[in-house]
């Protein structure tokens, strides 16, 4: 049994089969597959831009604004917050409503918000937006890979998914570079007000081409109390991740939300078998391909995001670099990204998943282990060997397992299964972030007392040294002003060295990650696109 036609609100004009290969191809703008990338990836491209650019104008809003660092730590932590939270519920909404009209709600809820954000004079009125457009662009991301599902037949989803990807590696690793420009030759809030003109492209464009699909047997209702559950337990690991860096990670506080989210999962997964309609109906893991997908995401991002974490603060304070130059130093990886990730969609679609994934997080591993090798003075031309390396690894990556997740889903859970690939990454962002931020301040305190004593500096005061350590995990020499040049310089390399040790370190742990993942990699396929026919129980 295949899905049939669903009429939505819409109306007449907005009709088409839930599965792409049931009906003649698109003719026209309307619902045409390419012209539906092109508008998803707009909107996207605004999400996957805010996750990085916002960093480089932090230090701008602080001081416009008269933050603290804690406040302007919140700028991110919010965003990523609501957006983690949100993305699976936000799924099932396009599941049940349709992703065309999730999708605009989202541009236009994240553009506003955006805007706001650019209007805001309070840091507290910037952090509350920031929560907004992690609302919206939860509804705008699952929703962009649904409608990519449903549009696409399944021998081309790989090659549509591969340049979405594209899209996304190019906007994360380019945020940084845009970012600098704005901040150095306009303000900060140009950073926000340029998702308001390309939200008004997406939304143009979103009414103009997309054409909503729904399955026959979408769903009808919500389970409300599967939201509660999901959501406070997403809550409570991302809030733990986030503050575990400030509290210690053997912190009473820290453990209570870790606990706290593996008693809300648990909860969760208990009451998914029982409610008739669940939000994720818990036969969709039965996929050994999807649940590989899922963990693979995680651990891509933990390798990536963590691993890149800190190559910023190396570029900049270590190297002297500008945030253009360091954007511009990091332009190997986001070339190779933008180069790789059709190549890879090729590749999937010829070869199946699993060699172009355990190849991707090989070369990743390498390239992870590649940068545990840097030193003070490394050159920019071994540096970019190795980050276009990182981005050739990764494209596979993003593209392959995101199709992994939702190819293997069946069409009516398209929006859940885009949710969960999203919220895995966000997850395994955090992760990689916050256990490789760990890894770095072990080390720095470890190595900092020794390599400051055995230069022949003046004995610091515990308080002193946890300042100093503090500084030297960002790659900042604690120089105090008024110190004499040669004993400034003797601090500066101490500083240098120690941050180089721990990253080298949390490099290697990144390469180890990366090098389980090739295993995860073996254990997927292609996606079986499996249909309403078939029901979840058949996956």
């Amino acid at each position: 049994m295949t899905s049939q036609t669903t009429i939505d609100a819409t109306g007449p004009g907005d009709r088409a089969p839930a599965d792409p290969s049931d009906g003649p191809p698109a003719k026209g703008l309307r619902g045409h597959p390419w012209f539906t990338l092109i508008t998803v990836a707009v909107g996207v491209m605004m999400v996957a831009l805010d996750g990085t650019i916002v960093a480089i104008a932090n230090p701008a809003i602080a001081s416009d604004l008269g933050a603290t660092f804690a406040e302007v730590q919140w700028i991110t932590n919010a965003y990523f917050l609501a957006l983690a939270v949100s993305l699976i519920t936000a799924g099932k909404l396009g599941d049940r409503f349709g992703h065309r009209q999730t999708f605009l709600i989202g541009v236009v809820g994240f553009a506003a918000a955006s805007g706001a954000i650019g209007l805001s004079d309070s840091i507290a009125l910037v952090v509350t937006f920031r929560v907004f457009q992690g609302l919206f662009g939860a509804l705008l991301m699952p929703a962009a890979l649904g409608l990519l599902r449903a549009t696409f037949p399944a021998e081309k989803l790989n090659m549509a998914i591969g340049l979405w990807g594209m899209v996304i590696g190019a906007s994360t690793a380019g945020g940084p570079i845009l970012g600098g420009v704005l901040v150095e030759h306009v303000n900060w809030q140009s950073v926000f007000f340029i998702n308001v003109p390309v939200g008004a492209l997406a939304l143009v464009l979103g009414v103009v081409i997309l054409l909503d699909h729904r399955a026959e047997n979408a769903p009808r209702s919500f389970d409300l109390l599967g939201i509660a559950f999901l959501s406070g337990a997403m809550f409570c690991l991302v809030w733990a991740l986030i503050k575990a860096p400030t509290w210690g990670w053997a912190d009473g506080l820290t453990w209570a939300f870790l606990v706290g989210s593996t008693v809300l999962f648990a909860a969760f997964a208990f009451w998914e078998t029982k409610v008739k309609e669940p939000l994720i109906p818990l036969a969709l893991f039965r996929s050994v391909p999807l649940s590989a997908g899922v963990v693979l995401m995680v651990l891509m991002a933990i390798a990536f995001m963590g691993g890149l974490f800190f190559v910023t603060f190396y570029l900049q304070n270590v190297h002297g670099m500008s945030p253009i130059d360091a954007g511009l130093h990091l332009l190997p990886l986001t070339g190779m990204m933008i180069v790789g990730s059709p190549l890879a969609g090729a590749a999937i679609t010829k070869l199946g998943p699993r060699i172009p994934l355990a190849g991707g997080m090989a070369a990743t591993a390498i390239a992870m282990y590649g940068m545990s090798t840097l030193e003070t003075d490394t050159g920019s031309g071994l540096m970019s060997i190795w980050f276009a390396l990182l981005g050739f690894g990764l494209a596979p990556v993003m593209v392959g397992a995101t199709e992994v997740i939702v190819g293997n889903a069946p069409m009516e859970l398209s929006g859940v299964a885009g949710g969960l690939q999203q919220a895995a990454m966000q997850i395994g962002g955090s992760l990689g972030t916050a256990v490789l931020g760990a890894v770095m301040a072990s080390k720095v305190d470890g190595d900092l007392p020794a390599n400051w004593t055995g230069a022949g500096l003046p004995e610091l005061t515990p308080a002193q040294l946890d300042q100093a350590s503090e500084a030297v995990q960002v790659g900042v020499a604690p120089v105090a002003e008024g110190t004499p040049a040669a004993i400034a310089a003797k601090i500066t390399d101490v500083a240098h060295d120690t941050f180089i040790s721990g990253m080298s370190l949390a490099s290697l742990v990144a390469a180890g990650v990366a090098v389980v993942a090739v295993f995860v990699a073996l254990l997927t396929k292609r996606g079986e696109n499996a249909e309403a026919g078939a029901g979840v129980g058949h996956i």
